[in-house]
């Protein structure tokens, strides 16, 4: 069964989970001492037993806000002690957010959200200014499958390409996957939309974050795509199933959001902007006329034929080529490497930005391939007589 999580307005009244549910959360609470309730809640905590560290470096953000605000003169003539006494006022414990993290017991102090995005987001500055970045703090970017697209999601919300996020994914993570995911062996067995929203949000508490646990169905695939206020500004494709690649593109040329899809081979990219081509063919026409319905039961090795019609086999690299005829046989599934995972979250990031910034990028299909753009030298052939 999917279930569809919001990040919305706190409760007037927070109640404590129980130590099981607060290992099985994604989302962080967010407390400001301001609210007597939040006050009680943070008492609360503390008395609990669900609280196992307190991180409090708030002095700190302080002093780095003030060094972004007025990197020229940024204590105004005081010590940068005093510059932070006065910044925090009589109550430093009030100042800011508390920021509490059920699955680990962390407790974080920490800017309040303007003051944070600015200082987390000011070394982006002025290959983003802080205009685009406010711009793009206003998008919502939505990312199917998270083996690959984990990375992809996590390097967007680095860079604060998107504040807000919708995920979707079926499984849970297994010991195969830490070859490319960012996650722990004590998180084995965990569901991947949840670890890739825990990552996200210990990166930024006041992302806003929806997961769909049980990835994209046919009754979630319009609701994931969204419309109206809800809708995606840009959809991250990786997943693996023949149907959700089409029916999730058929969704969103009809809303008229753009898809990115990176195949983690030979660095290969896809742009399709159904935003300025509502009529596009998906796929950059490879699969003609071929509806979801069309590809919804196709067994193994239809599935693999119809991925190697998407992304045109005659440009894979040969390790690929040769794994997908093994796949079933000799292989368990095919090869994905970290590296080639990294480089598809930085390929996918930067023309996520470049599109939600209204750049006229227009659709095709790119390759970065490093071994084509560092090739290994030849061996040079020994002279003849050598070695006698």
């Amino acid at each position: 069964m999917t279930h569809s999580m919001e990040s919305g307005p706190a409760p007037d009244r927070f109640v404590l989970p129980s130590a099981r549910k607060a290992s099985e959360s994604f989302r962080p609470v967010v407390l400001d001492l301001a609210r007597p309730a939040d006050a009680a809640t943070l008492t609360a905590l503390r008395e609990s037993g669900l609280l196992r560290e307190i991180h409090d470096r708030i002095e700190d953000q302080v002093e780095e806000l003030l060094r972004c605000l007025a990197p020229r003169d940024p204590f105004g003539g005081r010590s940068p002690a005093d510059a932070v006494a006065d910044e925090l006022g009589d109550r430093p414990a009030a100042y800011g957010r508390w920021i509490w993290y059920p699955w680990s017991g962390r407790l974080v102090h920490l800017l309040p959200e303007a003051q944070f995005r600015l200082v987390r987001t000011d070394r982006n500055r002025d290959k983003i200014t802080r205009g685009q970045q406010q711009d793009l703090l206003r998008r919502r970017v939505g990312v199917i499958g998270l083996s690959v697209g984990s990375s992809a999601a996590l390097t967007c919300a680095m860079e604060g390409v998107g504040g807000a996020f919708r995920l979707a994914d079926f499984d849970r993570l297994g010991l195969s996957n830490l070859n490319r995911l960012r996650a722990g062996v004590h998180e084995l067995g965990v569901e991947k939309s949840v670890l890739c929203a825990r990552r996200m949000f210990e990166l930024d508490p006041y992302l806003d974050i929806e997961i769909h646990r049980g990835g994209v169905t046919e009754e979630t695939v319009e609701d994931f795509i969204g419309d109206g206020d809800r809708a995606l500004d840009l959809l991250v494709e990786e997943c693996d199933t023949p149907w959700v690649k089409v029916a999730a593109r058929e969704q969103a040329r009809r809303r008229r959001v753009p898809v990115l899809m990176d195949t983690n081979d030979r660095g290969l990219l896809d742009i399709e902007r159904f935003d300025l081509e509502p009529d596009r063919p998906l796929f950059h026409g490879r699969i003609g006329a071929t509806t979801a319905a069309d590809v919804r039961g196709l067994d193994r090795e239809a599935a693999i034929r119809f991925l190697l019609t998407i992304v045109d086999e005659r440009r894979l690299s040969p390790a690929m080529t040769d794994a997908l005829t093994r796949v079933g046989r000799t292989l368990s599934s095919w090869p994905q490497l970290a590296s080639g995972v990294m480089l598809g979250a930085a390929l996918v990031t930067d023309t996520a930005r470049r599109i939600l910034l209204g750049e006229p990028l227009p659709s095709g299909r790119h390759s970065i391939d490093l071994e084509a753009l560092l090739p290994a030298p030849r061996p040079v052939p020994a002279p003849h007589g050598a070695g006698r």
